[in-house]
């Protein structure tokens, strides 16, 4: 296992050369300065600053194409959400539909979470982690690559202020099952149900998680608390 100061080397993700439309440049290149927040090195972000309000901030790790983001945030517009993703593709898409929709509660981050987490986010200063359907890394020599693992949730949890949440979603039984694992050994973690967690109705239902449950790929959820 690795430790504290070098969990961050293990990449939870392969950057690949995905194809961004007309839409998702154009989108990137004029509303990149408006929805993004630009960490400086050295400092951790004020979110205050950041959003504009005091409002409690949720962190996305790994948003895709932003279907869920957007729509939780317009279901919550009193909670904050700062949206982490290293793909240009899927941030251009968020940022037309930020523009185009009016949902001014979203700042997206590009780059990586566990760099981002580490060194930018002050310690209890997030209202959640949502984590949904990360890459399973189903190989096992690729398990350490997985992003739900100790020491990491560690550092979940000290990010997280009193009374504040992981939320993890996953299509792969067996990470569902490690990451349960994972983060019952976490110190400062409970789990606010005996195993696995009754789907949320306030969670939308993605095309990704659609075509996990045609491919007969069950969804497993995980609901922790940060005593």
């Amino acid at each position: 296992m690795c430790n504290q100061t070098d969990f961050s080397s293990v990449k939870s993700y392969v950057l690949r050369g995905g194809r961004m439309t007309d839409a998702q440049k154009k989108a990137y290149g004029d509303l990149y300065p408006l929805w993004t927040a630009r960490p400086n090195e050295g400092s951790v972000f004020n979110f205050n600053a950041v959003f504009g309000n005091s409002n409690p901030v949720v962190i996305e790790i790994g948003f895709g194409n932003g279907d869920a983001t957007i729509l939780i945030a317009k279901a919550f517009p009193n909670i904050n959400y700062l949206a982490i993703e290293v793909f240009k593709s899927g941030i251009g898409k968020l940022l037309w539909r930020i523009d185009k929709e009016g949902v001014p509660n979203i700042r997206i981050v590009e780059g990586d979470a566990k760099y981002i987490i580490e060194n930018h986010v002050e310690e209890g200063s997030a209202g959640g982690f949502h984590i949904f359907f990360p890459d399973p890394w189903p190989k096992k020599k690729h398990h350490k690559r997985r992003l739900l693992r100790r020491p990491f949730t560690g550092l979940l949890s000290s990010r997280l202020s009193s009374g504040s949440y992981i939320y993890f979603v996953t299509d792969w039984e067996h990470y569902a099952f490690s990451a349960l694992e994972e983060l019952s050994l976490t110190p400062g973690l409970k789990n606010s149900f005996s195993g696995f967690a009754p789907p949320s109705s306030w969670r939308p239902q993605t095309k990704f998680e659609k075509k996990a449950f045609r491919e007969n790929r069950g969804v497993k959820e995980l609901f922790f608390r940060k005593l």
